[in-house]
């Protein structure tokens, strides 16, 4: 059929390429276009090209199109250009994929119908298991299973390992700026499943992070729907400081940010302090807007972004289309031009100096200068977000201890853990150029790391090694025990090698608060190590400073880092390597022979050739890889959604209980009921892996749902995961609870608080609930990516209405309840008294439904009686 919008499609003529047809926004209305944010320009053109009438209307066009008016009211559906998949997230989807195909195969329909209907890439390098001598755990059956899917599905393509991690290619080789396909160019634009998918914002290409669950409905066509957001302007000014990285640059930048209140918002920067920033600078601050909550953080494209795709993607035809495309379409910045520049907040560069982020939470930031006093003031202050209430006479307890045949001593406050590792900010090389030159100086002036601390240097990328070689600094790296381990995520997300017995006696002995310093990006309680109680967020640099110092109970401005084989003190500024002199490093190392090798090394790999079959030859052997249950009762019936019947609780949560708390993640404890299981297919300890390497075999994952230590259940009134089985009385692990509820035949509700399911989106946080069994969880408030996977996997997200909670409702978690979902559901529908509790006493409640954000909510509301 037409296309509604034909008549703005344009042709892109020269005599250096070939003539390309896109479509033309700008025909729509000059003004109005040209009053658009840039992002939302990218946004508007795919709505233009995917226009169907189904998925994506021309009321969505309309919308965008009137952006300034619809904002924070209109809905509308993106469908980006592409889909980004990581290992651990894409494993499931992958084996959601493969099980689809099994369950139309016995409906006698034709599995090869099953594939991706948007282009999706899956990077099977991304997260990392360190064993005890740091050695990459990789294994056999995942890798086999990645390959099958790269030869069976189409539009998948599958990026082999000892590439490099998720985001790193994804900067480096897939990105495209300007996608050609269907006898059109258009704007690159991505979704993927991890929540740092942002930091390819930097590069002027649109895209956020998703949930493994939206990520599959996109990629089988269906569009990612949003609220049309609004877009805050953020103007740069002023002249960075010298001694301020790409790192204290996002860190003061998140500060405001946060401060401004702009969460679910869209950030976009302008003003002259971006030309100051180079295109790693940049992806570097558009990789943390997770951190201040912001949905996008966009740099348009401009000459900067342009000098370094000639490194990267483009051929010298490639980058004539991709600027003459952009300038066609006004999606190109010239941050010279202050006719472009809306009226925004304008942030001043020069106020930004060095800040760490701790002990507990990325918000919370320390300057540099003032940690030795804050670090003092945690340990007074009470069990909390910051504190950890020492008393007085504890403050200076020292513990000795032997390791390797040498004495030494912990204290509060002396560093354990000092980890250069992220899958994201460390791949800047300014930063990682900058540790490497201090590692340098350190050891020509003679100073060194205490054997004891697990130091480890996990880059996002193999480029890293290569300039860091090539530059000089990676032997001295070596020598203060930064040696590289592998490319992925590891230590920020709790895969560090086991401390030394002796220091974990010693912390124990003392009850020290010890510490952990790392260049991830998060570092949520308990995700290290169990006993390093205090966690700090540092830039590159700063990690390896902490690790020669021994302690962050230092003020790195006025007490020395060390003392050198002469006797003299060695301060921070002595080996701290200057703007100029990194600069002048990365310029004469970072050049187009690094991406030239990462493409030459893609090029070689039989990944994406044809499957030998259609279906994948599951293994029952298998602990990695097993079909799942989700598809077992597929029926070609549409089934309306079904009430609830005399369902208990299986938890009783508070508030922030987050995806780290419901999700498998990390270690599988020797105690566990994933253990168990693992055991009972007569695996050692040793060979348990953990979590994120078994998301393709439901059983563990299922088994290792709220198995959290930090798991806070008031049915049983302590930590840890368990809870009480109601009818029997008895205190079980979480997971053999439900499934004596499933026994039985007992729907199961979950209570919670405030924010249930903030934190990291994993699809297993509502992929787990429903395999134990749960049909719906209320709680006060909900994350709204959360909230999403729970509606896609049939739990109800029941919320109360404000004001409104279980205590206030006098519930003690041992009722039962009963929820009469309507057969026919419309927005904003009130259904009269159809929730009720039984218990001791009894309260009828109404549910209004209505709709917000694309996703069917419930709400409760009490009437007691």
């Amino acid at each position: 059929t037409e296309h509604p919008f034909g008549h703005l499609i344009d042709t892109l003529r020269s005599e250096q390429y070939e003539e390309r047809r896109y479509f033309n926004p700008q025909k729509l209305s000059d003004v109005r276009y040209e009053n658009l944010p840039f992002c939302m320009r990218v946004l508007l053109e795919s709505a233009i090209r995917k226009c169907d009438g189904f998925y994506i209307k021309t009321d969505d066009v309309s919308s965008i199109l009137d952006w300034q008016m619809q904002q924070n009211q209109a809905e509308v559906a993106f469908s980006p250009a592409r889909v980004l998949l990581q290992d651990f997230t894409g494993i499931p989807a992958m084996v959601d994929l493969a099980a689809m195909r099994d369950a139309l195969a016995k409906q006698g329909v034709d599995p090869n119908l099953v594939n991706p209907r948007c282009h999706t890439d899956l990077i099977v390098d991304h997260s990392l298991q360190i064993d005890y001598k740091m050695e990459l755990i990789r294994n056999k059956e995942r890798l086999q299973f990645f390959k099958w899917c790269s030869k069976a599905f189409k539009n998948i393509n599958v990026v082999p390992p000892d590439i490099n991690t998720v985001h790193q290619v994804n900067l480096e080789y897939l990105c495209q700026v300007v996608q050609e396909g269907e006898g059109f160019i258009y704007p690159d634009s991505v979704v993927g499943t991890d929540s740092h998918t942002t930091m390819i914002n930097g590069l002027g290409i649109l895209g956020w992070g998703v949930g493994g669950i939206e990520s599959e409905a996109v990629m089988l066509g269906q569009p990612v729907s949003l609220t049309l957001p609004q877009v805050i302007g953020c103007k740069l000014v002023g002249t960075i400081n010298p001694l301020a990285t790409s790192i204290d640059i996002v860190l003061g930048i998140t500060k405001h940010l946060r401060q401004a209140g702009i969460g679910g918002k869209f950030v976009e920067f302008f003003g002259p302090g971006v030309q100051q920033l180079s295109a790693p600078d940049r992806t570097t601050i558009a990789n943390m807007c997770p951190e201040y909550n912001a949905t996008v953080s966009f740099f348009p494209v401009d000459d900067i972004t342009l000098q370094h795709f000639k490194h990267t993607i483009c051929s010298e035809e490639k980058l004539v289309v991709l600027e003459d495309y952009l300038k066609a379409i006004k999606l190109f910045k010239s941050y010279g031009d202050q006719s472009e520049d809306p009226q925004y907040s304008e942030m001043n560069l020069s106020s930004i100096v060095p800040h760490v982020s701790g002990p507990k939470r990325p918000q919370d930031r320390v300057a540099v200068t003032c940690m030795k006093e804050d670090f003092i003031n945690c340990l007074n202050e009470k069990v909390g977000f910051k504190g950890f209430h020492v008393s007085k006479e504890k403050q200076a307890t020292q513990v000795p201890f032997l390791h390797e045949g040498a004495e030494y001593n912990l204290a509060h406050g002396s560093v354990v853990i000092a980890a250069v590792i992220s899958c994201t900010n460390n791949c800047n090389p300014s930063v990682m150029l900058a540790a490497g030159l201090l590692a340098k100086k350190a050891v020509e002036a003679g100073l060194t790391v205490k054997p004891y601390i697990r130091t480890s240097l996990v880059p996002g990328s193999g480029t890293v090694t290569h300039y860091l070689n090539t530059t000089g600094v990676l032997p001295y790296l070596r020598k203060l025990g930064f040696e590289v381990v592998g490319y992925g995520c590891a230590t920020c997300v709790g895969n560090t090698a086991p401390l030394p017995e002796s220091v974990v006696d010693a912390i124990k002995q003392g009850d020290l608060v010890a510490c952990g310093v790392l260049s991830g990006n998060r570092h949520l309680e308990g995700r290290l190590c169990d006993c390093v109680r205090a966690n700090y967020l540092a830039s590159p640099p700063l990690v390896v400073a902490y690790a020669i110092a021994g302690t962050v109970s230092i003020n790195l401005e006025t007490e020395p880092l060390g003392v050198n084989s002469e006797g003299k003190d060695v301060y921070l500024r002595d080996i701290w390597p200057s703007k100029e002199e990194v600069n002048h490093t990365e310029e004469n190392i970072v050049i187009a022979s690094m991406f030239k090798e990462l493409r030459s090394r893609m090029e070689v790999r039989d990944y994406n050739k044809s499957a030998e079959s259609a279906l994948f030859p599951w293994d029952p052997k298998s602990t990695y890889i097993r079909c799942p249950a989700f598809f077992s009762k597929l029926s070609k019936e549409v089934c309306a959604p079904q009430s609830i019947e005399g369902a208990y609780p299986l938890l009783f949560l508070g508030d922030k209980v987050t995806t780290d708390h419901i999700s498998p993640a990390g270690s599988i404890a020797r105690v566990s009921a994933a253990a168990r299981y693992l055991q009972s297919k007569r695996l050692t300890p040793r060979e348990f892996n953990s979590y994120g390497a078994r998301r393709g075999n439901d059983a563990v994952m299922t088994r290792g749902t709220f198995a959290s230590i930090k798991l806070q259940n008031r049915l049983i009134g302590k930590t840890g995961p368990k809870t009480l089985h109601i009818p029997s009385g008895q205190t079980l692990d979480v997971f053999e609870a439900a499934e004596r509820y499933q026994r039985d035949g007992v729907p199961l509700i979950i209570l919670a608080g405030k924010e249930y399911g903030s934190g990291s989106s994993r699809d297993w946080a509502a992929k787990g609930p429903y395999l134990m069994g749960v049909r719906a969880v209320i709680a006060e408030s909900f994350e709204k990516i959360h909230r999403n996977h729970l509606v896609g996997m049939g739990i109800a997200p029941l919320q109360f209405l404000p004001g409104q909670n279980a205590d206030s409702l006098e519930l003690c978690g041992k009722e039962r309840f009963t929820i009469n979902i309507p057969q026919e559901l419309t927005p904003r529908q009130h259904t009269g008294k159809s929730f009720s509790v039984t218990a001791l006493f009894e309260n009828d409640m109404d549910v209004a439904f209505f709709r917000h954000g694309g996703i069917l909510k419930y709400v409760a509301r009490s009437l007691l009686l």
